[in-house]
């Protein structure tokens, strides 16, 4: 098997040189739950030729369900090198590595990326991975789901700390809002490593309202 029988589709989308320009890319997977797991399968298998998956946590029943990347066979295993197990087993060209260990350890390390996406579940660390990212001048994607609602932003200049710094717990997740503002998540990261137009420092904001519409708010983040 060669790259261009497996990329074939990307190939056909936006030509061999953007695909092997991939390769050269480097990110990190800051969570390997649900949208971790999202994150992990569509751009594991995208042509990216490093992924650092980064998680302390174990696998237990209840996080199956959402975290898609997972078995039952899996209850106990530590989540990022779950991952990254998984990801190697579908994809012979990327160089994944699954890090047991929670952000401050991880950003101890002093490694360089092209990107850093957020699949966090609490704000203290979203807003340390902002000062990590702005720290090192790498963009960073952000992510949070929450009963049926989500949102995204990417980050190059805007303030996280617009957002109440606190330690809130989301309370219910329906499965599928976390596939979806995970694939959003992603399709995000993939066009800006592909070097195809990103709009940054935006939030898009989705959700149900009464009658079950899905809505699209977008707003504007201010600098840092």
């Amino acid at each position: 098997m060669t790259p261009e029988v497996y990329f074939n589709r990307q190939i056909q989308l936006w030509g061999e040189a953007t695909q092997r320009s991939l390769q050269s890319k480097k990110i990190a997977i800051i969570g390997s739950g649900g949208l971790g797991s999202t994150l992990a399968q569509a751009l594991g298998t995208s042509g990216i030729g490093e992924i650092h998956m980064v998680d302390f946590d174990t696998v237990s029943l209840h996080n199956i369900h959402r975290q898609i990347a997972f078995t039952l066979a899996d209850e106990g295993k530590n989540k990022a090198k779950t991952i990254a197990q998984l990801i190697k087993s579908k994809n012979p060209f990327v160089n994944v590595m699954g890090f047991d260990m929670d952000f401050e350890a991880f950003s101890g390390l002093d490694n360089r990326y092209d990107l850093i996406l957020d699949a966090t579940d609490n704000l203290p660390v979203r807003a340390a991975i902002n000062a990590y990212a702005k720290k090192i001048g790498t963009p960073w994607v952000y992510a949070s789901v929450e009963e049926f609602n989500g949102q995204v932003c990417f980050f190059e200049q805007a303030d996280f700390q617009v957002f109440n710094i606190s330690d809130h717990k989301p309370g219910g997740i329906a499965a599928p809002i976390v596939m979806h503002i995970g694939s959003l998540q992603a399709n995000l990261a993939l066009r800006y490593l592909a070097g195809l137009p990103v709009v940054k420092d935006k939030l898009y904001y989705l959700y149900f309202n009464d009658k079950g519409e899905l809505v699209t708010q977008k707003f504007g983040m201010p600098k840092a």
